[in-house]
């Protein structure tokens, strides 16, 4: 049972152990150089790299039509950017011996008579083939292509007096980086404030000084206290570059509000700090502290809805994501940013980060045992 009492004493120690924190990591420059500008590097890399938006992928066409309309509709694909073409033909064979030997990721035929089809108002088929080794890169080509061919038949194919358009709303330009950027803010500030604190309690230990805090009068909530507080105030000041970079580098919109993502991120980061103080209790050395935190972040992002989508999962690992503070701060920071979401909302991802923090910090403090042991 850890009792909560705060004194005029107790803040004193939890103050001296604060200021302990800030002189170590102070007398470290390459220290301050991972905390400060290694997060960054992290988001100008991932912001750059991360992007599941195609651009001038290859293609093949077999145009058996030859007529105006079909050149149109070829030369809307590579208009789009999203696509260029690299070979033509007469022969569908073509097509299948382009896509095998990797010369290109779809395949274009437009049958004869589309044109007059088209004219004539009827359904205009035209055949796309698409490369399957990359079923995420196949999955976006064919969705590229079925709106291009869309709005190059609607004309003819609708009915008079009927318009149909498609709307996306909250990101308009379908920029996958509007989404993934705010999704890796999230990643780094739980990766730094993991790694920060499953080395906090392993460092006291090799160097010895581990022992003097357990026969101090410090209570374990002081200790875990005066261990957290200043990696949370590193974590928030992370928080506000890396959410800086995105808005004023990436130009990623931003239609919420600033209080609410802060009051999320503190409870976010209480929860990567109690998980990686539990990891630091654990663990023996720094080095085996270090491959733990790796081991636990990797599962936490890929259980977050950061690279795939949680409702694509299967329902186990659907309930997973559940204990999961990552995807709760993921709905949150995307909420936040591209929907303007409110607590109304948003408050069970409120909720559950809430509850999470607070148990893995009071975890993390039954850990240590005064006495010696932890």
């Amino acid at each position: 049972m850890i009792r909560l009492r705060i004194d005029r004493r107790s803040a004193g120690r939890v103050r001296e152990i604060v200021r302990k924190e800030f002189r170590q990591i102070r007398r470290d420059p390459r220290f301050m150089r991972v905390l400060l500008v290694a997060p960054l590097l992290q988001l100008v890399l991932f912001g750059y790299a991360v992007s599941t938006d195609i651009r001038r992928t290859t293609a093949f066409v077999v145009d058996h039509d030859r007529t105006r309309a079909s050149r149109e509709l070829v030369e809307s694909f590579t208009a789009s950017g999203y696509f260029h073409v690299a070979g033509r033909s007469d022969d569908s064979a073509d097509i299948v011996r382009a896509l095998d030997r990797g010369e290109a990721v779809l395949g274009i035929e437009i049958p004869p008579g589309y044109a007059r089809r088209l004219g004539a108002g009827l359904e205009a088929p035209v055949q796309i083939l698409l490369d399957g080794s990359d079923s995420n890169t196949a999955t976006l080509v064919k969705q590229y292509a079925e709106r291009i061919i869309a709005r190059e038949t609607a004309a003819g194919a609708a009915a008079p007096g009927v318009d149909l358009r498609a709307r996306a709303w909250y990101n308009p330009a379908l920029s996958s980086r509007n989404y993934n950027v705010p999704a890796v803010v999230g990643a780094i500030i739980f990766l730094v404030c993991l790694l920060l604190t499953s080395l906090a309690v392993v460092r006291e230990r090799e160097i010895g000084t581990l022992e003097q805090l357990m026969v101090s009068p410090l209570t374990p909530f002081e200790f875990i206290a005066g261990k957290t507080i200043p990696f949370a105030v590193i974590g928030l000041v992370d928080l506000v570059l890396v959410t800086a970079a995105a808005l004023l580098w990436f130009h990623v919109p931003f239609e919420g509000s600033a209080p609410l993502l802060f009051l999320a991120s503190v409870l976010y980061i209480l929860s990567g700090l109690g998980l990686g103080l539990i990891i630091s209790s654990i663990s023996s050395t720094q080095q085996e502290a270090f491959l733990a935190s790796f081991l636990v972040f990797m599962p936490t992002i890929l259980l977050s809805g950061f690279m795939f989508p949680v409702s694509s999962m299967p329902e186990p690992f659907r309930t997973l994501t559940l204990a999961n503070p990552m995807r709760h701060f993921l709905v949150i920071v995307r909420g936040v940013f591209l929907k303007g979401a409110g607590l109304g909302t948003l408050w069970p991802e409120f909720a559950a980060l809430a509850f999470m923090g607070t148990a893995l910090l009071a975890t993390a403090a039954t850990r240590f045992r005064p006495g010696g042991r932890t």
